[in-house]
């Protein structure tokens, strides 16, 4: 069963004067539970408008969004129910901190809830260790830590409220290549053990290729795309013509197919390239080289 679901879902800003424009137009799609998708597209394609319709926090012009069969709008005072199953962590979501201790940040979600204080307690404690909290950062002011633990902080308050839904929206951007795989990889063991659906919306193509089942490609203000990675960076040229940087090990493998090399052409992450190349030198391919 899907756990979102859109129809004909259009999102158009300023509507009725000169600076109209269409941000999101007529996607119609549905993302089942459990699924770890990768959400890419250029600057003003209309991902970060999609998404933030996911949770309610923009209505759309027209069309219908579903969370659990449920038509989200049907009753717009309850929308805040939607957005305790809907969570989203923001591009820079540190910039959205603002309680004097870490224990605190991470507890405004679920306090707001109506748990109790025991379950609120557990949650905080849970989500710290997720992220890689360790229990001297709890009562330390959020601002004391570095950049990536600030991260972690705000990505921890959403996961507190258990959505069935997580969207990250760049949740790397700014981190030092080693904060960026601590993170995304906290991230995938969250998944894991989870199992709810993540959306991971991403400038690399190398992370969504990594850590993804599925990629959404929005361009123009339309799904361009949304199929397993595999299927998606099968067709590079596509997503470069749509101004997109595909993985750099899929360019050079890409290239050597169409040069004629014995060689996969969707080839999109190191350890494939990696397996591809010993299966040609085992067959006697690197001979010829």
């Amino acid at each position: 069963m899907s756990v979102i679901k859109t129809e004909h879902l259009t999102h158009t800003y300023s509507q009725g004067t000169s600076y109209e424009q269409a941000a999101v137009s007529d996607v119609s799609l549905e993302i089942e539970s459990g699924e770890m998708i990768g959400v890419i597209g250029h600057t003003g394609s209309g991902k970060s408008t999609l998404i933030q319709h996911f949770n309610g926090l923009l209505r759309p012009t027209s069309g219908n969004i579903y969370v659990d069969g449920e038509d989200i709008w049907e009753k717009p005072k309850e929308i805040r129910r939607i957005r305790f199953k809907v969570g989203l962590v923001f591009q820079y979501p540190e910039y959205q901190l603002f309680e004097d201790t870490v224990y605190k940040d991470i507890a405004f979600g679920p306090k707001n809830m109506g748990l109790s204080e025991e379950e609120i307690d557990q949650r905080v404690k849970e989500a710290a260790l997720f992220v890689g909290l360790k229990p001297h950062h709890m009562e330390k002011s959020p601002f004391e830590l570095s950049g990536g633990q600030k991260r972690r902080v705000a990505i921890a308050g959403v996961i507190a409220m258990n959505p069935e839904v997580l969207i990250l929206d760049e949740p790397t951007a700014g981190l030092d290549p080693k904060g960026r795989d601590r993170i995304l990889g906290q991230i995938v063991e969250y998944h894991k053990e989870r199992k709810n659906t993540i959306l991971l919306v991403s400038h690399s193509m190398e992370d969504v290729a990594k850590y993804t089942e599925k990629v959404l490609v929005m361009n123009h203000s339309r799904v361009a795309m949304f199929d397993d990675v595999e299927t998606v960076f099968s067709r590079s040229r596509e997503i470069e013509s749509m101004g997109l940087a595909v993985p750099q090990v899929s360019r050079v493998f890409l290239a050597l197919s169409e040069k004629g090399w014995p060689v996969p052409a969707n080839v999109y992450t190191v350890e494939q390239a990696k397996t591809a190349v010993e299966k040609i030198l085992g067959q006697g391919g690197g001979a010829n080289a």
